[in-house]
């Protein structure tokens, strides 16, 4: 929680800022609309990034999909998509505060590069939007590229309004860039010019990568070699069995009057017996693993270390309304955080396990 409450405090002072220093003449609009758009742009990186952390399997690994998921992007290649974004970000970040002063070969560079991002972005949001293996990440993961596919043509827009009048009046001392400059603003060639460069470029940033270690096919084995998504290309091993919260499900399984069963609940396909300990433990669980997954996949995996071996020595039903009574301490833990940091906590409750 406190990265998150840091991101919220720092992200209005660095838009403040960069408009500050850098956009001086605009009207007050403007300059609302272009801190708006900071402002967005980081929040949706930083929810791309945090469903990277929480759906992060590869689709030769065995998981529990109930508490896991398969990562939309192969690791072995992501380099290479890492690569293009960075390249599209320095695109918009050069067009947007130096559209005027870019060289006219730079110029074309970065509208290459705008536009590479474009295509990226519109197949990373088909790859989200289709198929199976999100949870749920997707929702905060396709702000990013969308919010890309905005800001790209809000530029272009600009550009097309304003570039051909600069290039007319813009003059340089080096010879050779005013010649190139003139004859751009003369024949009024751009974008085949950045037609001409789109191949080239893009092949020049592979070769490069290839010495990296990424395939020349990288780009597109970052989408297809990975399961349950859109793209998808590869079948992931047979699911791990989900053995959700021991204690509490076993102490479900003591004298109804002591533990006080609810209803049936789903869990991996399969119906349960739950009680409001059990229902509570999973919204705490869910809790946590939406707020600090990495946090979370430590004590998930010290709880299957301990909690299952000792869950199986529990076999009567005094055993299980002993273990009862002795989470309800934890119980009313979970139901007070729950009660600080949701805001519709029963809401939250009731849903786990729904059939």
């Amino acid at each position: 929680m406190a990265p998150l409450i840091l991101l919220l405090l720092l992200v209005p002072f660095f838009g403040y800022f960069i408009i500050k220093k850098f956009r001086t003449n605009l009207n007050p609009k403007t300059r609302i609309l272009e801190f708006s758009m900071i402002t967005f742009f980081v929040f949706s990186l930083f929810g791309f990034v945090c469903g990277l952390m929480m759906s992060g399997a590869e689709y030769y690994t065995a998981i529990d999909i109930v508490d896991d998921g398969y990562t939309a992007f192969a690791s072995k290649h992501i380099l290479t998509l890492l690569v293009f974004f960075g390249f599209s970000i320095w695109a918009i970040i050069a067009i947007w505060l130096k559209i005027n002063q870019l060289p006219p070969l730079l110029f074309v560079l970065a509208l290459v590069f705008l536009i590479i991002g474009m295509v990226i972005s519109f197949v990373v949001i088909l790859q989200l939007s289709g198929g199976v293996g999100g949870k749920g990440v997707e929702i905060i993961m396709i702000p990013l590229p969308v919010c890309y596919l905005l800001i790209s043509i809000l530029l272009l827009l600009k550009i097309t309004c304003n570039q051909a009048e600069v290039s007319a009046t813009r003059t340089y001392q080096n010879k050779f860039l005013n010649y190139i400059n003139t004859k751009m603003a003369e024949s009024n060639l751009q974008p085949i010019y950045v037609l001409v460069l789109l191949i080239p470029v893009f092949a020049l940033i592979v070769a490069i990568l290839m010495v990296f270690g990424q395939d020349y096919n990288s780009i597109t084995k970052v989408f297809t070699e990975t399961a349950t998504w859109n793209f998808s290309q590869k079948t992931h091993p047979p699911a791990l069995e989900h053995r959700g919260h021991y204690l509490c499900t076993v102490a479900v399984c003591g004298d109804a009057k002591v533990v006080t069963p609810l209803r049936l609940g789903k869990r991996y396909g399969q119906e349960i017996v739950v009680n409001r300990q059990l229902l509570i433990a999973n919204a705490f669980e869910e809790l946590i693993q939406e707020s600090a997954p990495g946090l979370h996949k430590i004590i998930r995996n010290a709880y299957d270390k301990y909690g299952y071996p000792l869950s199986k020595k529990i076999t009567t039903p005094e055993s299980s309304n002993l273990v009862y009574r002795l989470m309800k301490p934890l119980e009313y833990l979970f139901l007070v955080v729950l009660y600080l940091f949701v805001v519709k906590p029963e809401e939250k409750i009731n849903k786990q396990y729904a059939i």
